[in-house]
């Protein structure tokens, strides 16, 4: 099969630039596009904390709920502070452009790094859990699951490359469902915990709090903060809404924090009256499950639900990320590439290279959640930070109606966001986070480079007054040959078309067939002078190089055109049977100064 039909088969086929209005999404697929990354997280924000907290004994797990407490202020305040942002720089963006209008261009990329960090993690991570919870209801495929996350990564890539509206339709229904099947779960585990139809009590042979620390108790605060990571992509993906975007956008930040708080305590609170333990097979939220459903349809449905749920939280990555990648291009600080829509109007180039990352740390964390979580949380609460101090600094220097208000609340939001990224720093630092903090200034030094490089760029091909145009020069033609047949006859044909002398050369590797050519060139070389250049090492190509450098030196006046004569086979795989020798030719003359590379194609039919 040839790879355009191939193409078209998993993607679809191109979209037209004036659909791009039809391809923006309502409040509820925008639901289920941006916040299933936020939402997914209580499959395993309670779990990362009981995990440290079980540490001190397993009576320290009643401190999950005080702990739970603490992140839910945080989910209220980014909620405020982020509807703030949303309606304050409607063209999206996120921290990156709060950052970079109102702190500079250093702030700006330590925002715009961490994110990018946050969005690789967040598709690894969500996999990761999502196979997690499958492997918990099928232990049988617990060695299987790297294998399995790989492909439910590439599913998602395919799909994203569909078009943004198209993937949210087919992703809407899982996360609806998934979000529908964890409420049920909350709603009647809790009925039966407040009227005492359940099982409450805590694990067998527990252990008292005697080693609890102020540390361990910040550290499962940490921990826990991966519940509010996501919830910075509305604001990144504002434009991607309907009219009116920001009032959309504002409307569906608050659904998802609703959604979000009420799941996130209620599990915390299931697990603390029910005493859960995290185990190494087995989720927390499958522990759960099987206490308030037995082990039967529903069970299976919540596994299923839940796994559909973290696996699909990676597509609120490949929403945000593709849109940050885009304005960093539009800034210089990315390939410009990125910032070109592909066939079905989305950032084709940003959802690849984000798969690409993502399916690099799967292998690389054989993929494990466990191991990938301590890296997660600490890139975007330094952009949280940023997003919230950059607007305490807009309302400082703009002010404008309520501003005292807003300040308030931005500042608050930078404070608690500032202190829980010195807690993720500080307790997090020896499992992994000195990572993310050596990743940041190497994306910073990234972005500096391409910015460097574009900007030099710029200087060497803009024309000044002092540029004048130049006078003609004259043009040699030169047609490398090694034989006398009808691609090479061909190319004298274009070469003939050309103004200048042409000129036809040949190296002299076999005496014997060397003499050939020059016979059948006499027939047929239309008069053109035909060059025998000595080879004494076998060195094809060496030996042209040095006619051609010659010539630069003997007419530094001159273009020389370089007319390469290439046979292009039928079939991909026939080019391995033939020496690329044209390949290597242009690729050794493209760096040069003063020639220009013609290629004229020679196609065979089989």
């Amino acid at each position: 099969m040839r790879v355009m039909p191939l193409k078209r088969w998993l993607v679809g086929d191109p979209l037209k630039s004036v659909q791009a209005a039809q391809e923006r999404l309502s409040k509820a697929l925008a639901l289920a596009v941006f916040s299933s990354n936020a939402i997914s997280s209580v499959a395993y924000a309670t779990e990362e904390i009981l995990l440290v907290l079980v540490l001190a004994g397993t009576a320290a797990i009643a401190w999950s709920i005080p702990v739970s407490l603490a992140i839910l202020s945080l989910i209220v305040i980014l909620t405020i502070s982020y509807r703030q942002i949303i309606y304050e720089y409607p063209e999206g963006g996120g921290a990156y452009i709060v950052a970079r209008t109102n702190l500079g261009e250093r702030p700006a990329l330590i925002a715009a790094g961490a994110l990018i960090i946050d969005y690789v993690l967040t598709v690894a991570v969500s996999v990761a859990a999502g196979i997690s919870a499958l492997t918990s209801a099928v232990p049988s495929l617990f060695e299987h699951r790297e294998a399995l996350a790989l492909a439910a990564t590439v599913f998602i890539i395919i799909m994203n490359l569909r078009g943004l509206r198209e993937s949210g339709k087919f992703f809407a229904i899982p996360v609806y469902f998934a979000i529908g099947t964890l409420g049920v779960m909350v709603v009647i585990g809790s009925i039966h915990a407040l009227f005492g139809q359940g099982v409450s009590g805590s694990p067998d042979h527990q252990t008292g709090v005697e080693e609890l620390t102020l540390f361990l108790i910040l550290r499962s605060f940490a921990a826990g903060c991966s519940a509010v990571t996501g919830m910075e992509v509305i604001s990144n993906g504002v434009k991607t809404f309907r009219r009116p975007e920001s009032e959309n956008a504002s409307t569906t930040m608050i659904y998802m924090s609703l959604i979000l708080a009420g799941l996130f305590m209620g599990i915390t609170f299931l697990a603390s009256y029910h005493g859960i333990l995290p185990k190494p097979d087995e989720t927390v939220v499958s522990q759960l499950a099987r206490l308030t459903f037995g082990t039967g349809a529903l069970y299976y449905a919540l596994q299923i639900g839940t796994m559909l749920l973290l696996i699909l939280a990676a597509n609120s990555a490949f929403a945000g990320f593709p849109h940050l990648a885009s304005i960093l291009a539009r800034d210089g600080y990315m390939p410009r590439q990125m910032a070109s829509f592909g066939d079905r109007l989305v950032f084709s180039n940003g959802i690849v290279i984000l798969g690409v990352f993502a399916c690099f740390l799967l292998i690389l964390f054989h993929g494990d959640p466990h191991a990938l979580i301590p890296l997660y949380a600490v890139g975007v609460f330094i952009s949280f930070t940023l997003s919230q101090t950059g607007m305490v600094r807009r309302w400082l220097s703009k002010k404008g109606a309520h501003w005292q208000t807003k300040l308030i609340v931005n500042g608050l939001g930078a404070i608690t966001t500032g202190i829980a990224t010195i807690i993720l720093a500080t307790t997090k630092f020896t499992h992994g986070a000195w990572i993310v903090f050596v990743l940041i200034a190497l994306l910073v030094w990234m972005f500096l480079s391409i910015r460097s490089h574009y900007k030099a760029v710029a200087e060497q091909v803009a024309l000044t007054r002092d540029h004048r145009p130049p006078p003609p020069r004259r043009n040699i033609v030169v047609i490398p040959i090694n034989s006398v047949n009808q691609s090479v006859i061909r190319a004298v044909d274009y070469a003939r078309s050309r103004t200048g002398e042409v000129r036809a050369v040949i190296v002299d590797v076999d005496a014997e067939s060397t003499a050939r050519t020059q016979i059948q060139w006499a027939q047929w070389g239309c008069g053109i002078q035909l060059t025998v250049l000595p080879c004494p090492y076998r060195s094809i190509l060496s030996s042209f190089l040095s006619y051609v450098e010659d010539l630069l030196n003997k007419e530094p006046d001159t273009w020389v055109t370089v007319v390469i004569p290439e046979i292009l086979p039928a079939r991909w795989w026939h080019g391995v049977l033939h020496n690329q020798r044209a390949l290597l030719l242009k690729a050794s003359l493209l760096f040069k100064d003063r020639i220009i590379l013609i290629d004229v194609p020679f196609h065979l039919k089989r």
